[in-house]
C-alpha cells in the first residue's frame, strides 16, 4: 500500500491554514515537501502527526482556563444563533471552521447568560461517531 500524499492546497485545507504557511513550513523544515509530479506534496502520516500537534497545542491554550471534564471533545467557539421557545432552545456554535447545533433548556440557556455572541465550550461525548473515507483526488 502506497502512502497518501496530499498537494500543498489539500494539506492547507486540512489544517485550517493558507497554502503559503505550508509552504513556509516546508521551508523551514517543519513539513518534508516533495516533488510530485510538478507539484509539492507531503506524506499524510507527516500531515497526521502535524495536525495532532497543532490541535493539541491550541487544545492546551484555548482550554486551559477550564476545569478537567470527562468529555474529551471540548471546543471553544461563539454563539452565532439562539432560537428560543418556553421550553427549549436550539444553539448554533461556530468552533473555527466547525458548526455544532445544541439542543439545551431553555433555563440553562437563561442561567448561563448566553445570547448571540457569547464565547461558550461546547462538549461532545457520544458513544457512537461515524467515520466516512474521502476519495482520492
Amino acid at each position: 500500500m502506497t502512502q497518501q500524499r496530499y498537494r500543498v492546497s489539500e494539506a492547507a485545507s486540512l489544517l485550517g491554514v493558507s497554502d503559503d504557511t505550508v509552504r513556509r513550513w516546508g521551508a523551514g523544515g517543519r513539513l518534508d515537501l516533495q516533488d510530485d509530479a510538478g507539484a509539492k506534496t507531503v506524506s499524510g502520516a507527516q500531515l497526521a502527526s502535524l495536525a495532532t500537534e497543532l490541535a493539541d497545542s491550541n487544545r492546551r491554550a484555548d482550554l486551559a482556563d477550564l476545569p478537567p471534564a470527562s468529555a474529551r471533545n471540548r471546543m471553544r467557539g461563539i454563539v452565532t444563533r439562539l432560537t428560543l421557545d418556553t421550553v427549549m432552545a436550539q444553539v448554533d456554535v461556530q468552533a473555527g471552521p466547525f458548526r455544532l447545533v445544541s439542543l439545551v433548556s431553555r433555563e440553562a440557556v437563561d442561567e448561563l447568560g448566553i445570547e448571540v455572541g457569547s464565547v461558550v465550550v461546547a462538549s461532545v461525548k457520544a458513544t457512537n461517531v461515524g467515520i466516512e473515507g474521502v476519495p482520492s483526488v
